[in-house]
């Protein structure tokens, strides 16, 4: 649950939209891909059997095979880090849209991408490959069903959601242009994680609203609206909303009274 009541201040600092974040991959529904979680289970460790064992800091690999995939995508001036064109390469060997398939995300986020936005370097690629036990383009390819965000538990998918918001920052910038904090909503909750009800109406409240305040999002918005949605399914449980009382971000009031107008319309 939300601390106090607080409005995002304003950020002056512009943030542009990162490569992900215009629509969502097709997908069976989420109820059924839980179903067959168990199933599922056997591919996590690493999809294509077991791997070749390697040694020292990455004994579950073979070491040189993972690190020629690295060499592969890495920046031409950095060969320690692989930017959004490396990471196209990569998408486009596993036949993976990098601008509408959400498993992009997924795999950055078990690889470890976290020390910077829209990129990942050598040490986290290694070490996510290794714990993934992947060190081929056959075992990533074998590995993409795993990546289902059905898949996750509900902590699970938390932090995945919070990576979402992360990678797509730009640089030092901490909130990001609702345009792509949309498309983003819509790539990663188009499952039963929330009602399509409050997805589509909380979408069409961030790009019909004139309120300055929200051209850019913070993390605390983003990460408060998916708790709202768990909290308040439908509409039938906002007649337990008090907004008086209400601990929730004011743009989460300021959602709930767009849709109590749009209600009486």
């Amino acid at each position: 649950m939300p601390g106090k009541k607080r409005k995002a201040e304003s950020n002056n600092s512009s943030s542009s939209s990162s490569m992900w974040g215009s629509g969502s991959s097709q997908s069976p529904s989420s109820s059924s891909r839980r179903s067959n979680k168990q199933s599922s289970s056997s591919r996590r460790g690493g999809g294509g059997g077991g791997a070749q064992g390697g040694s020292g800091a990455y004994p579950y690999i073979n070491e040189e095979s993972a690190s020629k995939l690295f060499d592969e995508i890495c920046d031409e001036d950095d060969p320690n880090v692989a930017g959004m064109e490396g990471i196209c390469k990569l998408c486009e060997q596993l036949n993976l849209d990098p601008l509408e398939d959400v498993r992009v995300l997924v795999l950055l986020h078990k690889l470890g991408a976290k020390k910077k936005p829209a990129e990942i370097s050598k040490e986290e690629f290694m070490t996510g490959c290794n714990k993934l036990q992947l060190d081929s383009i056959d075992k990533f390819t074998n590995f993409l069903p795993a990546l289902d965000t059905g898949f996750m538990e509900r902590d699970e998918f938390k932090e995945f959601y919070k990576f979402c918001f992360q990678f797509n920052r730009q640089g030092t910038h901490k909130t990001l242009e609702k345009d792509l904090v949309v498309a983003l909503l819509k790539m990663c909750l188009n499952t039963d994680r929330i009602t399509s009800h409050r997805l589509d109406t909380f979408c069409e409240f961030l790009e019909t609203t004139t309120d300055a305040s929200y051209n850019k999002i913070t993390l605390d918005q983003w990460r408060s609206f998916l708790d709202f949605s768990q909290e308040f399914p439908d509409e039938g449980s906002l007649m337990g909303y008090d907004e008086s009382e209400s601990a929730w971000p004011v743009l989460i009031d300021e959602y709930v009274e767009f849709l109590e107008k749009k209600a009486k319309k």
